[in-house]
């Protein structure tokens, strides 16, 4: 049987984000997909992640996906055999970032979320995919898939998410970094600071991509999966 990946979407996004992932890996890999829209806590979504997968696995999360991979390896570190921090931070919000999502959560309480997707999806894309409108509509797709009620719930969680730097040097599994050279969410710096934190990472920065890479630059991003996966099973 193959061995088992675990994707875990961002904020408002569905499977939808990892299909090219899954299209390349899934002849090798058995894939499966967080749920998590259900919670309001990263402890919450953690948990559930954990009694859908299996006993051992490969894990990758995006953004808030990365947020969520921290906290299953702090409720089960053993049970993951390899990580990926996709466009992610293991810093907690600041004053601002707060503030920020505390007025999201605002206008989607007031039933405005598409004030909220048009003001959040420019964010989540390069200079040149802001000019692609099979791009755009793909990502607000995700979004109204998602809807209000989910997203408040996952910001939720996200305000309540711990400073995961002093988790970083513990991490002893093959790990891949990967960000965007482009993406204003998670910028390259901060995914060199996860990466010189964990002995056995590897940094990937995508050229042309922003903060959502694998719809971006999917054939760039589902290489570097592999490659991370591959060096695994190899026991490199």
């Amino acid at each position: 049987m193959a061995e088992t990946l675990v994707l875990i979407p961002g904020l408002a996004n569905t499977s939808s984000l990892y299909e090219a992932q899954i299209r390349a890996l899934s002849a090798d890999w058995q894939i499966m997909v967080a749920d998590h829209t259900q919670d309001d806590s990263l402890a919450g979504i953690a948990a559930r992640l954990l009694a859908d997968a299996p006993e051992r696995f490969a894990l990758a999360g995006l953004s808030m996906g990365g947020y969520v991979a921290m906290e299953v390896l702090r409720q089960a570190p053993e049970r993951v055999e390899r990580l990926a921090l996709l466009n992610t931070s293991a810093r907690p919000d600041g004053d601002q970032a707060r503030e920020d999502r505390l007025r999201m959560i605002a206008l989607a309480e007031a039933g405005r979320f598409e004030d909220v997707i048009a003001r959040l999806w420019p964010r989540l894309v390069s200079e040149r995919g802001q000019t692609d409108p099979a791009l755009k509509e793909r990502i607000l797709s995700m979004m109204r898939a998602v809807g209000p009620e989910a997203y408040i719930r996952q910001q939720k969680a996200i305000l309540g998410r711990p400073d995961s730097r002093p988790l970083l040097p513990g991490i002893e599994i093959p790990t891949l970094v990967l960000v965007g050279d482009e993406d204003a969410v998670t910028p390259p710096d901060i995914a060199r600071e996860m990466a010189e934190a964990i002995e056995w990472a590897s940094l990937v920065v995508v050229p042309g991509a922003g903060h959502l890479s694998t719809l971006e630059r999917p054939k760039e991003v589902s290489h570097a999966l592999r490659i991370w996966l591959e060096q695994s099973r190899r026991g490199i």
